[in-house]
C-alpha cells in the first residue's frame, strides 16, 4: 500500500441491503459474499479510481467477524457502522485502513446521512451498484 493508492471504503449493511435477494436470513453469509465480489476490484479498480485500490469492507450487527481475505480488509464496526466509515475517512481511525488528506478516497454507500459525513471530510461517494451490478 501506497499513500497514492486510493481508499475505497463500502458499507456493507447498505450494500448488501440494496437488493432483495433473502440476505436478511444469513446476513453474515450476505457480508461473506459481498466481501468476495470486491476482491477483482481491489485489483483492477472502479470508475475514476484506477487499481490497485485499498479496499475496506465495514460490517455491523451480525455480520461482525467477517474475516478479511487479500485485496479486502474487513473492519468489525464496534457500534454503528457508520461511525466506523466517517473514523477511517476522517483520519481518526487507526490502523492502515485510516484515510490520509493525500490519497483520494470513495465511500459506496446510498444512505444520505453518511455521505453528507463523510462528504464533509473531502470523500467522493458512489452507490451500491458501484460494486453490485444488478444482472
Amino acid at each position: 500500500m501506497t499513500a497514492e493508492q486510493p481508499l475505497v471504503v463500502v458499507d456493507a449493511a447498505n450494500v448488501v441491503g440494496s437488493v432483495p435477494d433473502g440476505w436478511w436470513r444469513d446476513r453474515r453469509g450476505a457480508a461473506e459474499r459481498l466481501r468476495d465480489s470486491l476482491v477483482p476490484y481491489a485489483a483492477a479498480g472502479l470508475p475514476g479510481f484506477p487499481g490497485p485500490l485499498e479496499m475496506v469492507l465495514v460490517v455491523e450487527g451480525a455480520a461482525r467477524g467477517v474475516e478479511s481475505v487479500p485485496g479486502v480488509r474487513v473492519e468489525s464496526a464496534p457500534g454503528e457502522g457508520d461511525d466506523r466509515i466517517v473514523e477511517l475517512v476522517s483520519g481518526r481511525g487507526s490502523g492502515a485502513a485510516a484515510g490520509r488528506p493525500d490519497r483520494p478516497c470513495l465511500v459506496v454507500t446510498a444512505d444520505r446521512g453518511l455521505r453528507r459525513r463523510v462528504e464533509a471530510y473531502g470523500a467522493r461517494c458512489a452507490g451500491p451498484r458501484t460494486v453490485r451490478p444488478r444482472g
